[in-house]
This record gives C-alpha cells, sequence and structure tokens, in this order.
C-alpha cells in the first residue's frame, strides 16, 4: 500500500471517459461493496511496515519501536541482508484457503485481494519468472502440495462465488533490473530508468502479469500498486500494451492503477480514510481491520461496531469497503480478526441486502441515521438508538415501516416535519445496527 503521506483520492482529476462496456463492469463492481484485502508475505515474520523499511528513502517506515530495526543496530545494510533472507524461514504450515473463504463468506465478503508481490519482490504465486517466490528452492513451504498459495486462494474464494481482486506491485525492489546492485539506491524508485536493464524490467512486469492473467482462473480486478511507478516519473511499464494483453486473457478486467490518475485507474482508492461526501467516480476505500495492514501480534483491533459503522457510511456514500486482515506467519487469520468477521456475517446476513447492490441517496445522512437505495426503495441504518424520526426521506403514502429482520410492521405517524415511529418488541432480538426499508415518498 501506499503511505499515508500519499494522496490517494484524484477528485481533482477530470473525469475520464470509459467505454460503455467498461461502465457496465464498473457498476458490477458498485454492487459488490465489501471486500477483503489481506497483505501476507515474508514480512509477516517481523514487526515491520510491510517491506517499505527496505527503501532508503522511507525512514518514515523505520523506527525505534521495530525490535527488527533495533536489534539490527539501525543498520540499513545488515536490514537489508536479513529481510531478503526471510523467504528461507516463511513456512505457513497452517495455511487453509479453504477456511479463509469460509469465514470471508459467512462475513459478507463479495471479493478479496491478496498480495501476489509486494514491492519487496517476494512472488506468492509459482511464477517462472524469479526463484524468490514462495514456491522457489530456498522457500522451506515449497514442498507442500499447498504451496501455491494464491493458486489456493483462488480456487477457494472462486467456488463459492467471490470475485478476485489481484494485488500486485508494480515496483520490484529485489529485482536488479529495479533495483541495480552496480548503483546507488536512495529512494523507492528505481536506478535502472533509459538503461537496457529498465527494458528488461519491463519485459520481467509483462510476464508476472501474463502468468496472473492465465493460470488462476476468472480474474476481475487488476489492482496495481506503487503508484510511483510511472511515466511522469520516467518509469514507464508501457501500460497500454501490458492492460491489452490483460483484458484479452480477462476479458472485462477492471484497472485500479493507483495514485496515477491515469485512463488505467478505473475507480479510485482512498487509503486509511473515507470521503467526507460521495465522489464523482466508482471508489474503494481501503481500511485497515486492525492498526496495521500486515500481521503484527501486538495489534489493536477495531471494535465489530466500529468496522460496521465504517462500512455503512461509505456505502451510504456510494463507496466500497476493502477491509484489510494481515494472516500470521504460520497461514492463519488471527483470532480477533475471526471472531469480528463472524460477528459481521451475523449482521450481514440480516441486513446485507441493504448493503449490496445500493446505491447513494441525497442527502446520505441524517443525524446518526444512514441511507442507501435500490431504485425506490430506501433503507435508513440507525446507528443510534434514540433515533425514532425521519424527515428528509420517508416512506410514501400508505407504503409500510418495516426493519430487516423482523416481519412486525413498524408504526409511524405524521410529525412536524417528517415522520416519528415506534419499534415493535421484535426490535431486540436483532443484530445491531438496526436498518428501516420502506418506499420513498415521490417528490
Amino acid at each position: 500500500m501506499e503511505t499515508r503521506q500519499d494522496v490517494i483520492a484524484h477528485t481533482d482529476q477530470p473525469l475520464k471517459e470509459k467505454p460503455e462496456w467498461l461502465r457496465e463492469r464498473l457498476e458490477w463492481f458498485q454492487d459488490q461493496k465489501f471486500g477483503l484485502i489481506l497483505h501476507w508475505g515474508p514480512y509477516a515474520l517481523w514487526d515491520c511496515c510491510e517491506s517499505w523499511p527496505l527503501s532508503p528513502g522511507d525512514e518514515w517506515a523505520r523506527n525505534d519501536g521495530m525490535e527488527c530495526w533495533t536489534s539490527r543496530g539501525k543498520d540499513l545494510e545488515l536490514f537489508q541482508r536479513d529481510y531478503w533472507a526471510l523467504n528461507r524461514s516463511f513456512n505457513p504450515i497452517k495455511y487453509d484457503a479453504e477456511k479463509w473463504a469460509e469465514v470471508a463468506k459467512h462475513a459478507g465478503i463479495r471479493y478479496v485481494a491478496m498480495t501476489t508481490k509486494h514491492h519487496d519482490g517476494f512472488c506468492m504465486w509459482d511464477t517462472s519468472t524469479t526463484e524468490y517466490r514462495i514456491t522457489g528452492p530456498e522457500c522451506p513451504f515449497h514442498t507442500d502440495p499447498r504451496s501455491d498459495v494464491y493458486m489456493g486462494l483462488c480456487d477457494a474464494f472462486q467456488s463459492r462465488g467471490m470475485a478476485i481482486s489481484c494485488y500486485f506491485s508494480k515496483a520490484d525492489w529485489h529485482s536488479p533490473h529495479y533495483w541495480s546492485p552496480d548503483k546507488p539506491v536512495v529512494t523507492r524508485q528505481a536506478n535502472t530508468q533509459g538503461t537496457p536493464e529498465w527494458d528488461k524490467f519491463v519485459d520481467f512486469t509483462h510476464r508476472q502479469i501474463r502468468e496472473l492473467m492465465t493460470n488462476y482462473g476468472k480474474i476481475d480486478i487488476l489492482w496495481l500498486d506503487a503508484g510511483w511507478v510511472k511515466d511522469e516519473r520516467n518509469e514507464s511499464l508501457d501500460m497500454p500494451k501490458m492492460i491489452a494483453m490483460a483484458r484479452e486473457l480477462q476479458p472485462g478486467l477492471i484497472v485500479a492503477n493507483r495514485t496515477v490518475g491515469d485512463e488505467f485507474e478505473d475507480f479510485i482508492t482512498p487509503e486509511h480514510q473515507i470521503p467526507d461526501a460521495p465522489l464523482d467516480e466508482p471508489w474503494e476505500s481501503c481500511l485497515c481491520m486492525a492498526e496495521n495492514w500486515k500481521y503484527h501480534p501486538r495489534d489493536v483491533y477495531r471494535s465489530t461496531s466500529e468496522i460496521l459503522r465504517m462500512l455503512i457510511d461509505i456505502v451510504s456514500k456510494g463507496g466500497n469497503f476493502l477491509l484489510g486482515v494481515g494472516p500470521t506467519p504460520e497461514g492463519e487469520f488471527p483470532k480477533p480478526a475471526m471472531e469480528r468477521l463472524r460477528e459481521i456475517g451475523d449482521w450481514m446476513t440480516v441486513n446485507g441486502e441493504a448493503i449490496y447492490a445500493t446505491r447513494a441517496i441525497a442527502p446520505y445522512s441524517e443525524g446518526e441515521t444512514r441511507f442507501t437505495r435500490q431504485g425506490n426503495r430506501v433503507f435508513a441504518f440507525l446507528l443510534d438508538e434514540a433515533v425514532h424520526g425521519l424527515q428528509a426521506l420517508r416512506p410514501s403514502a400508505g407504503a409500510e415501516l418495516r426493519l430487516l429482520g423482523s416481519d412486525d410492521p413498524v408504526s409511524f405517524w405524521e410529525s412536524e416535519g417528517g415522520i416519528e415511529f415506534r419499534l415493535p418488541d421484535s426490535a431486540g432480538n436483532l443484530p445491531r445496527p438496526l436498518v428501516l426499508n420502506f418506499s420513498l415518498e415521490p417528490s
């Protein structure tokens, strides 16, 4: 992922013209609403910020609270040497893609992204382009029949009807064609631009994308990270050729060329933030379940209530929510994540119809109430049970007001500027927050 300092939402960019097929695919994407992103790789073994501390120019990623940094005397060369060797210890023997997918399915997840490759270049699929991979001879997991963990993930999630969003970093700090050992490395950027080595890197990247688009079933989204890798930074990957190839292999492919603002950023991806208002383009807010994208043994997790409020806030503004979880080095979801996913699923089982395939409707919120719509049908999320009235949006004449999950009608009556309502006793048995639904009063 990009850093907190990077600008994510390009709301000041002119809207990009999109062909009809892509507009239809983006409508499908906006129907999904709830996704899961998994940051997983050898860095799970350490208490670092994914692979970011490898970059000399990203000092923010190295701090005295990191044992993996301080125990090496804050020596970047030593840190890098030991980090690159983590593949020799990465052995996720408890990896169970079927269990991951089952938990995600219950939680109401509709699509999943996993780091096929972070900026460190370690590949979580069986690539022929490099030995620095989970199926490589140095990785102890390579002899396990589950060693192509990306294959296992795609098979398990696809078989349950969930879509695949393929996370791929355009940078590769392990590749000598990106960070040449013959030149100084001072920033996250390549030191090979404009040389034959860069041409080799472009070919290397295209071959990796071809593998991911060929060998792993239906891929719906290509989610490209490392937004600094772009033409304006003299790091051209020949995106038109690469994306044309990817879409030939995966017809209907949606692309998120994150933070670039070019023709291949089909939707925008605010990170660590929820926009204050609906955006003019399809969007997906990316937020962690805990404080970190990757696994950290002492992480602090958001409550289920907070996660649901985030989901409701995002969806009421017309966005998708991509929720981040970091699997453990052994290949399990952390216990707090499992608990929250189960609780989210219990709520979604009752209220999911107010989330999926909905769109924003002005005024989006009213005090502690949030709204979504499906056609002329409106859903009102009661974030505070003290709410007993609606003003901006209200049932049409003769319509019923009901709670999702209950067959009992909700009594309501006209009041000054709106309606007041009384919840039935059956509301006490429903998961919170409660959701009302009604037909909209024609304007």
